[in-house]
Order: structure tokens, then sequence, then C-alpha cells
């Protein structure tokens, strides 16, 4: 009998027939950075094979959670990330959906790829987004500690107010993963809205910092995950304690912790991007991105 293969069940079953040697001398991309001073790599497209990725990271079953806050008027924003998820986020691995919000019952059931399923979290309303965006690390981190151990290999904690454009895949896996913010990834660090008050924890001093990391997305193995949200839950705390708002909230807070625990790998803006921008050369391919929304009427 005569055995027939598909081109992608052949490349899964001899990767390294497939793709080209990596040379040394010829770096796919030389117009951006694509590893930290601490040797953290960089994604940006052109700068891994999604093939072998896929076929490293396939074979060991992975379930990859994804955390978003639904909350007042944020539930709109719900159908089009899971829709766009769908299509984008992670294709062939199981994954778990946990949408934290006041409004359970908002949250209509969506039509998930088998291996995939949506939880809907109750979490009280809050008076300000700020208080909300504040509650999330607290939040997270109260979550994760009541996992079963084999729930979820590893987490990203996203916007709702974002959509997926493009595949975003196992080359985002990592112990501890940061994004760069779209908006500060060409100015020097002197123009970061660092939390620049000293009785902040989040303080980071003028003439410190790496890069400027957004909020809406952060992720890792769980237990890295755990830990992070953990401890900026505590950080925020103390602010609290002393009467103190960080400038951005707990983007502010993120920031102070990746200064002094450097992540070990990094997600370019085009993980992370804002539509309302221009487009660089530098940003090859847009994969997830803000939905242009009225913040004055969504946030009151």
């Amino acid at each position: 009998m005569k055995l027939q293969y598909t081109e992608e069940k052949l490349i899964q079953l001899f990767p390294q027939l497939f793709y080209q040697q990596p040379r040394v001398l010829v770096p796919k991309r030389q117009d951006v950075l694509t590893v930290t001073p601490w040797l953290a790599p960089i994604v940006w497209e052109g700068t891994f094979d999604p093939k072998i990725l896929d076929s490293a990271y396939r074979p060991l079953n992975l379930t990859i959670g994804v955390t978003a806050f639904a909350v007042g008027k944020y539930t709109r924003f719900v159908r089009r990330f899971l829709e766009s998820a769908e299509q984008h986020f992670m294709q062939g691995y199981q994954v778990n959906y946990y949408i934290f919000t006041d409004s359970p019952g908002s949250i209509v059931p969506a039509r998930l790829q088998r291996g995939r399923r949506l939880l809907a979290l109750p979490v009280p309303s809050f008076s300000s987004w700020q208080e909300i965006s504040m509650r999330r690390m607290e939040t997270i981190s109260r979550h994760l500690a009541r996992l079963r151990p084999a729930e979820l290999h590893y987490l990203f904690c996203l916007d709702i107010d974002m959509v997926f454009h493009n595949p975003w895949g196992p080359e985002t896996l990592g112990d501890m993963v940061a994004a760069i913010h779209p908006g500060y990834f060409t100015v020097p660090r002197e123009q970061f809205p660092y939390e620049r008050r000293s009785s902040s924890a989040a303080f980071i001093p003028e003439g410190e910092g790496d890069f400027y990391y957004g909020g809406a997305v952060f992720g890792g193995l769980v237990s890295k995950v755990y830990e992070f949200t953990k401890t900026c839950h505590m950080t925020i705390l103390a602010d609290k304690a002393n009467g103190i708002m960080a400038a951005w909230q707990e983007e502010s807070h993120l920031n102070r912790h990746f200064l002094t625990h450097k992540p070990s790998k990094l997600l370019s803006p085009e993980y992370i991007w804002d539509d309302r921008k221009p487009k660089p050369p530098e940003i090859r391919l847009v994969r997830f991105s803000t939905v242009e929304k009225n913040y004055k009427e969504i946030r009151n």
C-alpha cells in the first residue's frame, strides 16, 4: 500500500529536512535589536521559523491560558477579542480563556475550537477605571493560586479591548515575557512615563531603565506569572497604604519589577500595536493591536 503524506505532515515528522541552516553571519533582521543586553530574545517578524517552533512545542501537549478583564462597558469587546483569538492565537494548542467580569451573564459563549474553553469569572464592580486597573494583579494572582497544577502550563495576561490580526504562536512562550510598548520603542528612556516620585514603590530614577513595557501584554510560565503578579500586588498595596497611586497604575509597577527582574523574552511592538499610530517599516506584521474607542465614554 502506497502511503501519501502532506507537506505539513512531513514537516512534523522530519523538520530537520525542511528548513534552512541558520547563518551566523547573515542575520535575518539588521534593522532592529533582536537580543537584549542580558541575552533575552526580542521577537520580531522574520526572527523565527514558526514551523520549527511548532514541531518543538506541539508534542508537549501544552495548555495555554489567557486572562482578560471585561468590567463595565468593556464587556462590549469580548466577542471580537475571542473571535480574533480563535483565528490567530496559538492555533493547534489547547487554550483556556479566563474572562474576569462584573457581568458574567453578558458573556455570550463563543464558538470555540476543540480543546478550548471559556470561563467567565465574577469580580466586583469598582467606581473608577483606575481602581479596576489596580486590582488586576491581585485578581490574577489569586486565581492562579487556586488552579490545579496540571491545568495550565503558560499564561498570557491581555487587555480585552484589543484584537488579533495575525498568528500569535509558540514563539511567544518563555519563563517571563514582557512586551515593548508601541509608543516608546523609538525614544530615549528620559521620555519614558516611569513613576518618578521616590515615595512610590514603582519609582524608577532618572538615568535608569531598559525599555518601557506595556501593561496590556505579559505572560510566561504559570509559576512565574503567579510570583510576578503577587509581587506587583504587594507593591501596589504598599503605595496604597501611603496614599499613592502610581502614574500608570499597575503598568508602572510592572516596569519597576522588570527593571530588577529582567524578563526572559521580549515581544516587539508587533504584539501590542496601537492602530492610531502610523506603522513604521520596522513593524512588518501587526499581530495584536488596540481597538479604536472613545476612552472617555467607556470609562465613565
